[in-house]
């Protein structure tokens, strides 16, 4: 086909030229008005010029118009911060749906009205953008009816916002969107999770029409906020199913979830700037209980000095897995000793190190080398499992003393834990303030239902160890002798 070249056309014959040029605005203006109303990541390309795309908001926008074809009825997306969801849901997505529909009633709840009100500024200025015109000439907002909170459309649809608290009575609602309802305020407080689960339950969800769609997108906190709350809901079949899509901020191979925007380098500085619940909540959408933890972390005592203690019999403890894959498991190496806390006092175990990885049996050996010459442990255990063995055979061919771990018949790891809960529930095991401390108490505090149970592995191997060999004792403990005292090594 003969490239025409408009130009020539123009200078040649300008009227002709003007009417083709003309009919080919007029075809591009249709085709963005159809395209910018089937699509929504289209519209949200052609409203937000500046707009970065990442894999996620895909996915995102899929679900999106889904809801909006009436295909899905209740929608999680659990994002980190920073990530654009609040421009999803609570921007672009309300004023795509109401040109799409413009008859739909729309409620938007946050965690003030404050920042409801500042959506709502914001949606009712995109529909009155030349912009928004361009994609949906025919709606447009009721000249009488233009206030932030609430606004209709000249197609008789609404739109109404509000904070947690607000009324909602006398209104209803085609499609109910939350918002982060939850402040951090909120977090880090029982009361405040269980008042917002309360303004939901009997306001917002009561408003919904017969047939109406739920879009929830928030940030983790909590297993009691409103996400964990309505998932733990379902195992009633008459409650609302939820399709629920989860982004962390670093996916599990490694890669960050919006590498055009976010680096692993900048996510990884974030991570080290926060506590290991937080990161793990708000930004790997993984938060941990401590109600039904088995091994809660305000067991854990606080260990406040530079220095270590005198201490009394190492150990350390190999959960092995020597695997690069981004998919495999981690090698966990922890260090421990017993110290007494009181001089005369009864002995306690104090954390001293903890190397996590995914290492390749070279590199695996390697630190195990140097992790044994700087520690000097009385004992080196790692669990008699198939990973394990090469390490043991090459660490005793050096004349280090390893222990193969082998748990009794039937002790699954849930056994294993809860043999070793009462040790710390007793105030008898001590940490450091440090971050790798502080990602082990995490990982420990999540189990069972944590991504990752390799430091807690190692954590039980070296507790296990410790209470059947007699170097602790609790009051529960049956010593044949109860005089005896573990033998105590000095370290210069």
């Amino acid at each position: 086909m003969t490239k025409i070249n408009t130009e020539k056309l123009l200078e040649r014959y300008p009227d002709a030229a003007k009417q083709l040029l003309d009919m080919q605005q007029a075809l591009k203006a249709k085709e963005l008005q159809r395209e910018g109303q089937d699509s929504f990541i289209t519209y949200i390309k052609h409203m937000w010029p500046d707009f970065i795309e990442g894999r996620h908001h895909k996915i995102f926008a899929e679900k999106l118009e889904q809801v909006a074809r009436g295909e899905l009825k209740r929608l999680i997306i659990n994002m980190p911060p920073r990530h654009t969801k609040s421009e999803f849901a609570s921007t672009y997505f309300p004023s795509w749906v109401l040109g799409r529909n413009p008859k739909l009633k729309i409620m938007q709840i946050t965690h003030t009205a404050e920042l409801a009100f500042r959506f709502g500024r914001r949606v009712r200025d995109l529909i009155d953008s030349e912009e928004y015109k361009s994609v949906f000439p025919n709606v447009e907002l009721k000249a009488d009816s233009k206030s932030a909170g609430r606004w209709e459309t000249n197609g008789g649809g609404e739109a109404f916002y509000s904070g947690i608290g607000g009324a909602v009575t006398g209104r209803g609602a085609d499609i109910l969107v939350l918002d982060d309802i939850h402040s951090e305020q909120d977090a880090l407080s029982p009361t405040a999770l269980d008042n917002a689960w309360e303004y939901y339950s009997s306001g917002p969800r009561q408003r919904l029409q017969p047939g109406g769609a739920i879009i929830i997108v928030m940030t983790r906190w909590s297993t009691k906020d409103l996400t964990g709350r309505l998932l733990s809901k379902q195992t009633d079949e008459h409650a609302d199913q939820w399709e629920v899509v989860e982004f962390p901020a670093i996916m599990p191979s490694g890669e960050a979830l919006w590498p055009e925007y976010w680096t692993v380098p900048e996510l990884e500085g974030v991570k080290a700037s926060l506590p290991v619940s937080k990161w793990e909540a708000q930004w790997m959408q993984k938060p941990t209980s401590e109600e039904g933890a088995i091994l809660k972390r305000e067991w854990w005592k606080l260990w406040e000095e530079e220095r270590v203690p005198n201490m009394q019999f190492v150990i350390q403890s190999y959960d092995t897995a020597f695997s690069k894959k981004e998919t495999a498991d981690f090698s966990a190496i922890t260090t421990w000793c017993v110290f007494y806390p009181e001089e005369g006092g009864e002995p306690n175990l104090l954390l001293l190190d903890v190397r996590k990885g995914r290492w390749n049996f070279p590199e695996l050996k390697n630190i195990a080398f140097e992790q044994y010459e700087y520690w000097e442990p009385d004992i080196v255990i790692i669990e008699a499992k198939a990973s394990g063995m090469p390490l043991t055979h090459e660490l005793r061919q050096t004349g280090i003393p390893v222990l193969n771990y082998s748990p009794n018949k039937g002790q699954d790891k849930v056994a294993r834990v809860n043999a070793v809960s009462p040790i710390l529930e007793a105030g008898m095991v001590w940490a450091p303030d440090k971050r790798w401390a502080e990602e082990l108490i995490e990982e420990c505090a999540a189990f069972p239902f944590g991504d990752h149970d390799d430091l807690v592995d190692s954590t039980t191997q070296a507790l296990l160890r410790y209470r059947q060999g007699g170097f602790i004792a609790l009051e529960s403990d049956e010593l044949m002798d109860n005089d005896y005292k573990p033998p105590r090594k000095e370290y210069y």
